[in-house]
């Protein structure tokens, strides 16, 4: 199949978060028919937003992954790290035969080839997909890596509908793997960032530590990376704690131990836990995760230490 022309006449998406909807208006706005479902549509707290922005959009949403893949030709896997195996096995045996698989949720090698082998044994075909940075800025155009037999030959389809896709390796895993090993430092830059800047706010060291930061960084705007680091971590903490356990996989896998990204993993799921219990407002509500100063998350966070101290 790696050499046959390949065309997407119905697209689903399973994963209808922020990465499924930025999809999902994109390939809209081409007049794509797309299906999808989410888990949190059986959540009635997230449900009236999701129906919301699909009705909007033009979205086919279902309750179930089997409904929403039944009739796509290309199905995109774009949920949390620690579902993309059970998704893709749910999905796989009611894929079209022939369909593609695109598996873009940031997990390891080991995960990856195990989602393969259900896909592909039910007669779909499994291309692995390693987003390289943050979607938003990009949107469907952010870069892509592929890989996988087939890989190949759903690359030139996948850019004719707008993504930014490149072949990594016809080996399944290596561009996970390229994935991963730069959320280390990518992931574990943030939640550093965030150890260490509150701590030195704790400390009134704060602005000598930023002055610090510019000196021996002199290309990085540090006031304005502490502030977009803490928002990203508060908004999706969730999310990159998941997807940091795959990272400490994929450390695993190579037969280290994953000191840093265990760290990092905690420290991300730490965060999460603290906006999950409203600490830095409410979801979706404006001002949440959007200060321009990042001072004042790092003060809520310190206040929440001392306050557990004194409990």
């Amino acid at each position: 199949m790696a050499g046959t022309t390949t065309t997407f006449a119905r697209i689903a998406l399973i994963g209808y978060g922020e990465v499924g909807r930025i999809l999902a208006e994109d390939l809209r706005a081409q007049g794509l028919p797309v299906d999808a479902h989410d888990i949190q549509l059986q959540r009635p707290g997230s449900r009236t937003a999701l129906l919301a922005h699909a009705e909007a959009q033009g979205v086919r949403l279902h309750a179930q992954p089997a409904e929403a893949v039944a009739q796509a030709g290309l199905v995109i896997s774009a949920v949390t790290a620690s579902q993309a195996v059970a998704v893709a096995e749910a999905a796989a045996p009611h894929l079209q035969h022939g369909a593609v698989f695109l598996d873009m949720n940031s997990a390891s090698p080991g995960a990856k080839i195990e989602a393969a082998r259900a896909v592909n044994a039910a007669g779909g075909r499994y291309v692995e997909g390693a987003v390289m940075t943050s979607v938003p800025p990009y949107r469907i155009k952010v870069p892509l890596l592929l890989g996988g037999p087939d890989a190949a030959a759903v690359v030139a389809p996948l850019n004719a509908l707008g993504f930014a896709a490149r072949v990594a390796d016809e080996r399944l895993g290596i561009a996970s793997a390229t994935k991963m090993c730069r959320s280390v430092m990518i992931k574990g830059l943030e939640a550093m960032v965030i150890e260490s800047l509150a701590t030195a706010r704790h400390y009134g060291v704060e602005d000598a530590v930023v002055a610090s930061l510019d000196e021996t960084f002199p290309g990085i705007d540090w006031e304005k990376q502490a502030a977009y680091f803490f928002q990203r971590v508060i908004e999706h903490g969730r999310r990159r704690a998941e997807e940091v356990r795959e990272v400490a996989r994929t450390v695993r896998e190579a037969g280290l131990a994953p000191w840093s990204a265990s760290g990092t993993a905690e420290r991300q799921a730490w965060v999460a836990d603290l906006a999950d219990a409203g600490l830095f407002g409410t979801r979706g509500e404006p001002g949440f995760a959007r200060s321009a100063d990042w001072r004042t998350e790092a003060d809520r966070l310190l206040a929440q230490v001392a306050k557990e101290r004194m409990a």
